[in-house]
């Protein structure tokens, strides 16, 4: 019994060491495993937040070049025809689209279907204005149809694309 006790004596407390070592030892080595991913994190977010803001920027011109008005700044020529309008209007989507698609590797999925919808409507209201005037009527036709078709329109895809990209962008930055 007297040796068990002496035993007792020695182990008892070197038990206790450690033990508390253990713990503490433990406690610190998750403290540095947390640091260490929060350094990772704010390292990925340096580089990615910057390429999440041209992404934004990048495709707010994206809107902003498929918007009809400015397609027809950038297209219309003296003596065009309206089916050389619209095919060289879709061609312009088409190739600002193909320039910007792999955008939608920095935003949000939601964000991309309403960039999606809003060049598809874009596109489908040049199909409408070109069919309702015909296919040989002079540009300067489209042109003046276009103008009187929007005046109709309430809800302009673009203008709620831009909307989302820029509430978007603004939930990056808070």
């Amino acid at each position: 019994m007297n040796f068990f006790l002496e035993l007792l004596k020695y182990t008892l407390p070197g038990l206790i060491v450690f033990l508390t070592a253990y713990f503490v030892l433990r406690q610190y080595l998750r403290h540095q495993e947390q640091m260490k991913l929060m350094e990772l994190k704010q390292n990925a977010n340096a580089v990615t937040l910057p390429l999440k803001l041209q992404a934004y920027e990048r495709l707010s011109l994206f809107c902003e070049r498929i918007s009809i008005p400015s397609l027809i700044l950038r297209l219309n020529q003296p003596g065009m025809n309206t089916q050389a309008l619209r095919y060289a209007m879709l061609i312009s989507i088409q190739k600002e689209f193909e320039h910007n698609i792999t955008q939608q590797m920095y935003i949000s999925e939601q964000l991309w279907k309403i960039i999606k919808i809003a060049s598809d409507q874009v596109v489908d209201t040049i199909n409408l204005i070109s069919s309702r005037i015909g296919n040989d009527s002079p540009s300067e036709v489209f042109v003046e149809s276009y103008y009187k078709f929007s005046e109709e329109l309430k809800f302009d895809s673009l203008e709620k694309a831009l909307a989302a990209i820029k509430q978007e962008a603004a939930l990056l930055l808070a």
